[in-house]
């Protein structure tokens, strides 16, 4: 089994956010929870919305930061900080600008250029070796137009790709827990669902 003890699902907290493409961390998360019966609920302590449960007996925390995206190092970090949590048993997942809507990779540390990444970096002393699950949301083409990309909603086809694959990982990130990372990669990188 892997020892995950916390997931994390990145957004902007809002109404006007949830449907946009810097979410994509955020409805992996909820699915998740979905998949286990349970949906997170606010909890101020830790600046987010949390849930608990239970995989093959092992105790894991669900959460979503309520902070912005580039803040999210906050509520990860107070979190991680009370259970006792080491960054090596955090998985946080986000969408990624460097792979299409219909792809999602597990990755163990290394550097990333996603805001919310990089402050939880920042706030777990300069520990990148948390597990990382990235979401593919595409990229516009140019770094100019990347702000209005990830703060915009997928087309109709786009967000059925990036449904598909967060289904996926979701059965993926079960595998990932009662099993090991090596299955739950050759699994989910071998995945794509393709934009039609």
């Amino acid at each position: 089994m892997a020892d995950i003890r916390l997931i994390v699902g990145l957004g902007n907290p809002g109404p006007q956010y949830e449907h946009t493409r810097h979410n994509a961390g955020a409805w992996f998360l909820n699915q998740f929870a979905a998949a286990h019966n349970t949906s997170l609920t606010p909890d101020t302590k830790f600046s987010g919305h949390t849930a608990r449960i239970n995989i093959g007996g092992q105790d894991i925390r669900l959460l979503y930061p309520t902070t912005f995206m580039n803040r999210s190092g906050q509520s990860v970090a107070a979190l991680a900080n009370f259970y006792k949590i080491d960054p090596e048993q955090i998985l946080v997942a986000f969408d990624e600008l460097d792979m299409p809507p219909g792809i999602a990779k597990f990755k163990v540390g290394g550097s990333s250029s996603q805001n919310g990444v990089r402050d939880i970096v920042a706030r777990m002393a300069n520990n990148k070796n948390f597990l990382r699950l990235r979401i593919g949301i595409g990229h516009p083409g140019h770094k100019s137009k990347v702000t209005g990309h990830v703060l915009g909603k997928p087309s109709t086809a786009e967000k059925q790709a990036i449904d598909e694959v967060i289904d996926e990982a979701v059965r993926c990130t079960e595998l990932l827990i009662k099993h090991d990372l090596k299955q739950a990669q050759n699994r989910l990188h071998s995945f794509s669902a393709t934009v039609a």
